[in-house]
């Protein structure tokens, strides 16, 4: 597995979601699919105090066991925690860090991330609470999540001297959600940022299951929702077939075009992506090793028709 740079942090080039444990997946289960992530090489794992309701924390925790001291934790705060509160003011950045410290049962938090923006505290502010906890050795890094280009430019701004500063930002990007293209991905690279992409399959219509003329999978998460409607459109589905040639053209498949493409930014650290189940995330561990050549990208950009 390649191993890439988040601040001071090298870890692998795929990471494991974990968005699925205590929401779709029980204890068990999320404990099967972290011990295939570590067999696969996978030592990045993704999680947040609100996913599951707390239990995707718990549920990490229990399974990496005395493996812990092998991989890296990242979390976020920042939404609202049932009883708890959210937000990013610094009185409540102490309280969710304890909290998922208990949750999780570890002494530090590799990587501690601001799920959104919060329009209600000075990011300086947030800043600095975060930056106590860096001091004390709770947290070794910090991070945010879903910030725009002007957002993260201010954040940089706020750091005071000597103090911890963002070393990562967590946006959604796949090859049919480009946005962080449009601004992001040039800021990570002026400011030394890894880019985490989350929902790389674009809630797996990047893994070839969806086809054109063919039958949606009974059960599958995307069928039958009116929220996912338009993942499922004709246009959607025509751009998964040419997708789907392009690659198998070059003797590869669709899950390893949708990893692969977005290692080819230099700024990507590590492929968040999300699992139910072991083989799941062996194929997408497995799934990061074509080698795009700039005729592959543009060939791609071309295909997908940039900007319509």
């Amino acid at each position: 597995m390649e191993r890439r740079r988040a601040g001071s942090l090298e870890v692998s080039a795929v990471g494991l979601g974990c968005n699925n444990f205590g929401r779709r997946i029980d204890a068990d289960a999320s404990a099967e699919v972290v011990r295939a992530a570590l067999d696969a090489g996978i030592d990045f794992f993704d999680t947040a105090d609100v996913y599951g309701a707390g239990q995707s924390e718990t549920f990490l925790g229990r399974a990496l066991g005395d493996r812990r001291k092998d991989v890296f934790i990242a979390t976020k705060f920042g939404f609202e925690v049932a009883g708890e509160g959210g937000g990013a003011a610094p009185t409540y950045v102490r309280k969710a860090a304890e909290a998922s410290l208990r949750r999780l049962g570890t002494d530090r938090i590799d990587l501690y991330q601001l799920h959104k923006p919060d329009p209600d505290v000075p990011i300086g502010d947030t800043l600095g609470a975060l930056d106590d906890l860096v001091r004390e050795g709770k947290v070794r890094e910090i991070g945010c999540s879903n910030f725009s280009v002007e957002q993260i430019r201010e954040a940089e701004e706020a750091v005071g001297p000597g103090a911890a500063r963002f070393v990562s930002v967590q946006n959604e990007f796949s090859l049919l959600h480009r946005e962080p293209e449009e601004g992001v991905l040039g800021a990570c690279a002026d400011l030394d940022l890894a880019l985490l992409p989350y929902f790389p399959l674009k809630s797996g219509l990047l893994t070839g299951k969806y086809r054109k003329g063919r039958a949606a999978p009974e059960g599958a998460r995307i069928t039958g929702s009116d929220h996912f409607a338009d993942l499922l459109s004709e246009e959607s589905l025509e751009r998964v077939e040419q997708l789907i040639a392009f690659a198998e053209g070059r003797g590869h498949t669709i899950l390893e075009l949708a990893f692969s493409w977005l290692l080819a930014h230099g700024p990507v650290a590590s492929v968040i992506a999300g699992a139910t189940r072991p083989e799941q995330v062996r194929a997408n561990a497995a799934a990061a090793g074509w080698r795009l050549t700039d005729d592959d990208l543009a060939e791609v950009d071309r295909l997908l028709a940039v900007g319509v």
